[in-house]
């Protein structure tokens, strides 16, 4: 099929994309949407920025030959910068598709459609339905919440004692919980991120790296390493990585034939957007205030239920409540 046709028929298949459809780069993750299209090419705008950014027509003749060279499937981190939108959009073509997980685009007979559209998402959170979600750090945070509302923790010195044990053992069970729920996220993340990518959510970003470890391998290998090369084991009476750095700089040997190096993949927080977090924090304190009538009375009385569960946690008991007197005592 020459590429004017595949252009064509891409034109017609953007042409029936709803006006408010958002779009998805594949390796970044920026939010999109197309303006216009025209003849010879076609509008986008990313969701924050107002610029208005053409995507020409020679440009996605240039991937579709590309993807034609690398027999139909081609590696995306291979795109140039700011290239990706060029592959989102192709793929909205019915013969092409994006893995994602994988990141490559592929021709296809039985294109299952673009993972990268999403419908417009609606600002009105107060009509959609809200379930309370089953995690453990939830209730925690509900709690937390609320005891810190109740609390002036300008003045922490004056605050009473059980108030104190209360603010403490929550901190401690949010700070756990969260951090169990954070690594099965970030577990979830590495399968998804691509090295060096940084994909931006609502509140911020991360981006996937390597963490470089290394330790020192048994010692008499070591010293017979160095020994071979030579370097006397006196001047290494007992092995540490200062001194067996120093007798690297002046050898052949390699890191790795006296150190046994792990590299392992892990998730770092990029960017905080603290002024998105405030906004969404104020919408929240809002919509609180604003809230009246039985499904306010509900959301009390649930909090005043945690509370009640959380106090009898963290209640203090006399000793003798855990000790049976013995015999003869």
């Amino acid at each position: 099929m020459p590429f004017t046709t595949t252009w064509h028929n891409l034109l017609e298949n953007l042409d029936e994309l709803p006006p408010d459809a958002t779009l998805v780069t594949p390796l970044s993750n920026k939010a999109f949407q197309i303006t216009e299209t025209q003849q010879h090419r076609i509008l986008i705008q990313y969701r924050d920025d107002d610029q208005t950014i053409p995507l020409q027509q020679d440009q996605f003749e240039t991937l579709y030959h590309r993807i034609q060279d690398t027999h139909g499937t081609f590696n995306l981190d291979r795109l140039p910068p700011d290239a990706e939108p060029y592959a989102t959009v192709l793929s909205l073509h019915p013969r092409y598709e994006i893995d994602d997980r994988e990141a490559t685009i592929s021709e296809s007979e039985q294109s299952t459609g673009s993972p990268l559209v999403k419908a417009q998402e609606t600002t009105d959170e107060t009509n959609q339905q809200r379930e309370e979600p089953d995690v453990d750090v939830y209730a925690d945070a509900l709690l937390l919440i609320d005891a810190l509302e109740r609390h002036d923790l300008t003045t922490l010195e004056d605050t009473e004692t059980p108030a104190l044990v209360n603010l403490y053992t929550l901190l401690s069970d949010v700070q756990r919980n969260a951090n169990e729920l954070r690594k099965e996220i970030r577990s979830l993340l590495l399968d998804r991120l691509h090295h060096d990518q940084p994909v931006s959510g609502q509140f911020g970003s991360v981006q996937r790296t390597t963490r470089r470890n290394r330790s020192l391998k048994d010692d008499e290998l070591v010293l017979n390493a160095f020994e071979a090369a030579g370097i006397e084991r006196e001047r290494l009476t007992t092995v540490d990585s200062s001194k067996v750095d120093e007798a690297l700089d002046v050898t052949e040997l390699a890191e790795s034939d006296v150190y046994d190096i792990e590299e392992s993949e892990y998730v770092r927080k990029a960017e905080v957007d603290e002024a998105e977090k405030e906004t969404r924090l104020q919408g929240l304190k809002d919509q609180l205030a604003a809230t009246e009538g039985e499904e306010a009375d509900e959301l009390r009385q649930e909090i005043d239920e945690l509370e009640d569960r959380i106090e009898e946690l963290t209640e203090f008991r006399s000793g003798r409540s855990f000790h049976e007197p013995t015999t003869g005592e």
